[in-house]
């Protein structure tokens, strides 16, 4: 068993090597394909742990997902936690998809993450460059070595010539594997093709039998027969580079000693080892991250929502939660912890913890998560962000004063996203009445003589003795509470709801008592805009010396019926 050995921390030089086309033929050398071992492994020499580098290498062709957030971090835990480099590469090598706009929106999403990075675009290292598309010289300079060493050759195949060859293999029942005539071509058909112009791929030759088997650092041992491979393209006719040979090289030269990325990159994993090996470059360890999933457990995607780091951004969601969420997701401390600053994360963790079966994405959590963030911040802070959020939304004309401060409080503890702030003031301030008494949930409440309770209610706010209370404050609204209670009768829940209900136009929300204080109090401060469509206590009691109770009383069994029909 052939065993290839690691030296993560190495610098490496570049040999110069003839240019890529316009060469004459050199003929095939006689070569061993890897000592002509049935089986090998590929495996690192030094401990899991020394001279760590890893690397993180989006693709500027769309929005960051939050899966590929999630292995930027968990990378980013790694190398930090180890004392090692957090690499950025950027593989721009599509160059039809790729734009500037994309990855100056990856670069601001992995900065907003905090995810900061040790050596990329805008940070100079040793190892640059840091794109894919500034380092073609690179890759043509190996794929020399590569084709002088004999370990691949030049395929002369035409497009049509390859798929007939798939057709055949899958009437056989086959895997799709190169069949052509190019890999033990003699120099004189070689020649000849290249005097004529014809166009010509890099393929690689896999050897015809034995396996290959690494050792994931997540999923433990991985093997691959080589038999179902075939020989693959390493360089396109047009001269540029294929992925898996791109990945291969940059890793290698820019000494990346653990490759940390999602389990759908697996099946590469042969591929790059088998250049890995052919260019006798340094192996680096393989972690493979599950994928994240939606709530049917399918691969997540757009049709589930919102899955790029910058819509949740955008939705009000705070970058230490967004961290914290996505380390969950198929890592955990052993302990029921659940909240984590990214101090915290990279103290705690261990890539021996992540599990290899996949994780489900949930929003619900996630919102969860946000607010427990949220209320872990400065108090002055949160009410900053809150006040801020209703003045730039248009609720109020000011993002600070008594008003916000008391509303900050009442409504502080149902907020799990700044942006939702908004809605519990509207809430707050507006007054379903007609909608809450119409609805099936009414009826206990007019059937317990609710009418007559509201009579009352309208006859102690005609007499002033309800604006007297609340200018008072606390206070002197739970007196008049208590008195009120006692001149009806009345305690517990059948004084209290029916009390909200009819001041507040709603079966539940915060506080009873300190929303009518802050009704009050916005009526006389003037800080609610029009656009709020606040509904002032004296429109509410107007509102109820209107309603029609015995309308109500008897369309409420016409209610019932529809509601449960």
């Amino acid at each position: 068993m052939a065993t290839l050995v690691a030296m993560p921390k190495m610098r490496l030089k570049f040999p110069s090597f003839s240019p890529f086309l316009g060469q004459s033929y050199r003929g095939p050398r006689t070569i061993s394909l890897f000592n002509k071992a049935r089986t090998f492994s590929v495996s690192a020499s030094s401990s899991p742990q020394d001279h760590v580098r890893v690397r993180f290498a989006p693709s500027p062709t769309g929005n960051l997902h939050v899966g590929g957030a999630r292995t930027a971090l968990f990378n980013y835990l790694f190398a930090r936690s180890n004392g090692g480099k957090f690499v950025l590469r950027i593989e721009d090598t599509d160059l039809e998809r790729s734009t500037k706009e994309s990855e100056e929106a990856v670069l601001q999403d992995l900065s907003w993450l905090g995810l900061d990075w040790d050596e990329g675009p805008g940070v100079d290292g040793d190892y640059g460059p840091y794109r894919q598309s500034e380092r073609n010289s690179l890759y043509k300079q190996y794929s020399e070595k590569l084709l002088e060493s004999g370990y691949v050759y030049r395929c002369f195949c035409t497009n049509e010539e390859l798929e007939k060859m798939k057709e055949i293999a899958k009437l056989k029942q086959l895997p799709p594997v190169y069949t052509g005539k190019w890999a033990s071509a003699t120099d004189k058909e070689v020649q000849e093709e290249l005097e004529k112009g014809t166009p010509y791929t890099y393929r690689f030759r896999v050897p015809k039998e034995g396996s290959l088997k690494i050792n994931d650092l997540i999923r433990g041992e991985v093997s691959w027969n080589l038999d179902t491979l075939g020989d693959f393209v390493i360089m396109r006719s047009n001269g540029q580079p294929v992925y898996n040979f791109c990945v291969t090289v940059d890793d290698a030269t820019m000494a990346i000693s653990h490759v940390i990325r999602a389990e759908e990159h697996l099946p590469n994993t042969l591929r790059q080892a088998l250049i890995y090996k052919a260019l006798g470059f340094p192996m680096p360890y393989f972690a493979h991250v599950s994928l994240i999933l939606a709530p049917d457990r399918s691969k997540l995607s757009k049709r589930h929502g919102a899955t790029s780091v910058g819509q949740f951004r955008e939705m009000g969601y705070l970058p230490q939660a967004m961290v914290n969420y996505l380390a969950l997701l198929g890592w955990g401390d052993g302990t029921d912890n659940e909240f984590f600053t990214l101090d915290q994360l990279v103290e705690k963790f261990s890539i021996g913890r992540v599990n290899k079966s996949g994780a489900v994405f949930d929003n619900t959590k996630l919102r969860w998560m946000n607010g427990q963030h949220l209320q872990a911040l400065p108090s002055e802070e949160l009410k900053k962000r809150v006040g801020e959020q209703w003045k730039s939304t248009g609720i109020l004309t000011e993002s600070e004063g008594s008003f916000v401060e008391d509303a900050f409080e009442l409504l502080k503890d149902g907020i799990y996203l700044v942006p939702e702030a908004d809605k519990g003031l509207s809430d707050l301030l507006s007054y379903p009445l007609h909608a809450t008494l119409t609805s099936p949930e009414a009826k206990p409440l007019l059937e317990d003589n609710l009418s007559e309770f509201s009579a009352s209610l309208v006859a102690a706010y005609d007499s002033g003795e309800i604006l007297a209370a609340l200018e008072e404050g606390h206070a002197g609204w739970k007196n008049w509470v208590k008195s009120f209670g006692k001149s009806l009768k009345r305690k517990g829940k059948s004084l209290f709801m029916p009390l909200r209900v009819l001041l507040t136009g709603k079966f539940h929300g915060p506080d009873m008592g300190a929303s009518v204080l802050l009704l009050h109090k916005a009526a006389k401060d003037g800080v609610v805009t029009p656009k709020a469509e606040f509904v002032l206590l004296d429109e509410r009691f107007n509102k109820l010396r209107q309603v029609d109770w015995e309308a109500l009383t008897k369309d409420q069994p016409l209610l019932e019926t529809v509601s449960t029909g």
